[in-house]
């Protein structure tokens, strides 16, 4: 039976419905504005300058220049062509022919790109006015070879007597709320805020292109309202510590041959940076833990572990660098905005368990082992007023007597109503005149969080500082003596307890009562906020 013929019919999309629809592809401004950075950088410019104020009236224009390779009239209008022909050179920061166009008119209604290829050439512009768009019902840029003022000095002062571009915003009507007056100081203070993070943003996207002793990507200088933007450097190469670096090949479907790079970095505690100025600069945080992913050298996501791990303050120190070139896009579906990709399961398996669990039990370790110094200090003198409480009341709280018998081994004589016994005890000299009945230590065998000890011959309790419970409640409280005093006296009581209770019989249950109890209050704490330390690196 012959097939019915089918009729081909192009249906082209409603104009005005389809730009404004354009308009919601969930552009941040910062991100929307990195896409626009790609393609003067795309274009080999040395040199962009970027501009964001608002007139007297409140009206805001952005405007960027760079000294890139410019266009002709064909050029101008692929490029403004939603769905641009493809660059000629496959790793160009721009994919898909959309961000230019999507990432503007997200936030303005009216986008002009004027560009020269050369010195000899007049200046061409090409606008999408989305209102005009709305009126005419078509698909209609406007072309002028006469654009405004301000576009031929901003090409001039960054671009003179040779190539480049000025991409523009006007009509922006995203970018703030509604203010009642729009030029007021709440707008321009609100203006202000947008730009510093713009300014964050940039130095951290384009690190590799902002620093000059980064070699693995050319040098552009790029300054924002006339101040240079900085490079800023995640991984604080000069001071972290590498603790992994591997290359991974991978074989594509189209049998090339690819690879990416991954290396963790452990940062320093906040108290061991040289300066604080340096710490500041390092933006030391639980949020800013994380994968950091670069494509083609710009960072296209940042401090996200993907599905991986939560983020918790011990992972604080660890940044990991995750680099891949043009090749890989297909591979790890890079989207529409360059901000995300996704992960296969083989490569999501060999992160969560080959390449991640080492750096992040350094980065635990290096994390706790600061916290500990940070909670010695604190403690200092936080125990004292227990001290000198059980001691007024040691002889009327009674229990069982407890002599040294070798104070090398620990070995000791229990006397209690059940008889007399040997065990073993942690014995010692006092850390300090007057610390003999509660001394914090920074750890315990199996984790406890508590156990009877003898110092000075007087019955005493160790404390673990490295229990949670000790870490989250103890620590915030440490000011509040009688809170304090009244959870030193429950340990010590149930220390004393144990040894008045002891029995050779006895000797497994005590041990397990401690380890039971110190295990339920480690669970039980779990959900309670970390300690603000003073110099944490939080």
């Amino acid at each position: 039976m012959a097939r019915n013929s089918e009729e081909k019919v192009e249906l082209l999309p409603d104009p005005k419905r389809m730009i404004e629809g354009l308009r919601d592809t969930g552009y941040e401004f910062d991100t929307a504005v990195a896409d626009i950075l790609d393609n003067s950088i795309a274009a080999d410019a040395n040199n962009i300058d970027l501009r964001l104020d608002q007139d007297v009236r409140g009206n805001i224009r952005l405007s960027l220049a760079d000294d890139g390779s410019g266009m002709d009239r064909k050029g101008l209008l692929n490029a403004m062509r939603y769905g641009a022909q493809m660059r000629p050179n496959p790793s160009s920061l721009g994919k898909y022919g959309l961000g230019l166009k999507t990432a503007s008119t997200a936030f303005c209604r009216r986008l002009t790109v004027a560009s020269r290829p050369n010195a000899k050439s007049d200046v061409l512009a090409a606008t999408w006015d989305l209102d005009h768009v709305a009126k005419s019902g078509a698909w209609e840029i406007l072309l002028s070879d006469e654009p405004d003022e301000e576009i031929i000095e901003h090409l001039d002062e960054v671009a003179p007597k040779s190539a480049g571009t000025v991409v523009v915003w006007q009509k922006v009507d995203r970018l703030l709320k509604d203010y009642a007056d729009p030029s007021g100081k709440p707008a321009k203070k609100a203006l202000k805020q947008k730009e510093e993070a713009l300014r964050k943003h940039i130095a951290m996207v384009f690190q590799r292109f902002l620093d000059p002793k980064d070699k693995r990507a050319r040098t552009v200088k790029l300054s924002l309202n006339g101040v240079p933007v900085e490079a800023w450097d995640p991984f604080v190469t000069s001071l972290s510590e590498l603790v992994a670096d591997e290359t991974v090949p991978v074989e594509l479907p189209s049998k090339r041959d690819a690879n990416f790079t991954v290396k963790a970095y452990i940062l320093p505690r906040r108290e061991d940076f040289p300066s604080a100025e340096l710490a500041k600069k390092a933006e030391l945080s639980t949020d800013r833990q994380g994968i950091y992913i670069y494509r083609e050298n710009r960072l296209i996501k940042d401090s996200d572990w993907l599905g991986i791990f939560q983020k918790e303050p011990h992972g604080s120190l660890l940044r990991v660098e995750f680099s891949f070139d043009h090749r890989l896009d297909e591979v790890f579906h890079l989207d529409i905005k360059k901000s995300q990709i996704i992960l296969n399961e083989e490569l999501w398996d060999w992160l969560s368990t080959q390449f991640l669990p080492a750096p992040r039990r350094v980065a635990d370790n290096q994390y706790r082992d600061g916290d500990r110094k940070q909670i010695a200090k604190r403690a200092q003198g936080a125990h004292d007023a227990s001290n000198n409480t059980i001691r007024e009341r040691e002889a009327t709280a009674g229990g069982a007597k407890v002599n040294i018998v070798n104070p090398a081994t620990g070995e000791c004589v229990v006397q209690n109503p059940n008889g007399q016994f040997r065990i073993k005890l942690p014995v010692g000299p006092a850390a300090k005149p007057g610390e003999v009945f509660v001394r914090v230590v920074d750890s315990i065998n199996n984790g406890l969080l508590y156990e009877p000890a003898l110092i000075e011959k007087h019955r005493a309790i160790h404390i673990n500082s490295s229990h949670p419970y000790y870490s989250k409640v103890y620590v915030p409280n440490l000011g509040k003596s009688v809170l304090i005093q009244g959870m030193d006296s429950l340990l010590w009581a149930l220390g004393v307890a144990e040894l008045t209770a002891y029995h050779d019989d006895t000797t497994k249950h005590f041990e397990d009562l401690r380890f039971e109890l110190s295990r339920i209050l480690s669970k039980l704490v779990e959900g309670l906020p970390d300690p603000e330390l003073s110099e944490n690196v939080a």
